[in-house]
């Protein structure tokens, strides 16, 4: 599969993920897929499985792309997920088998407040 083939298919699955189009989202992975969450120590095998575990989120999300780089077999996503209103900034690491995602590691980070000792060389960002 090409780099462009891929790259459009990160971008049904992204925006399926923000409209909350499970059956499309989760058409980018393989059956035998990998989904980690490393702050977590979670692992979920299986798409079906990763589909019924995000489907089952009460929270209400939203998926804003940030951007996404990748070549080959690994893809970079780098987006803000917000739950219920409240972002978290997030980075999704895919890597790809014969055109379908076969692991896929995700890591969260929630906003901070800036650290008072770097102030004077910082702005802050929308």
């Amino acid at each position: 599969m090409e780099d462009r083939e891929i790259r459009a298919a990160l971008d049904r699955h992204w925006a399926a993920s923000d409209a909350n189009d499970f059956e499309v989202e989760h058409q980018i992975y393989r059956e035998d897929a990998v989904l980690e969450y490393p702050q977590s120590g979670e692992r979920i095998r299986g798409r079906r499985r990763i589909q019924s575990s995000r489907a089952a989120q009460p929270n209400r999300k939203r998926f804003t792309v940030r951007r996404i780089v990748g070549a080959g077999d690994l893809w970079v996503t780098e987006y803000v997920l917000t739950y219920d209103g409240r972002p978290s900034y997030t980075v999704s690491i895919m890597e790809f088998l014969d055109g379908k995602v076969a692991h896929e590691t995700q890591y969260f980070s929630d906003p901070f407040d800036p650290g008072p000792s770097r102030a004077q060389w910082v702005e802050q960002m929308p």
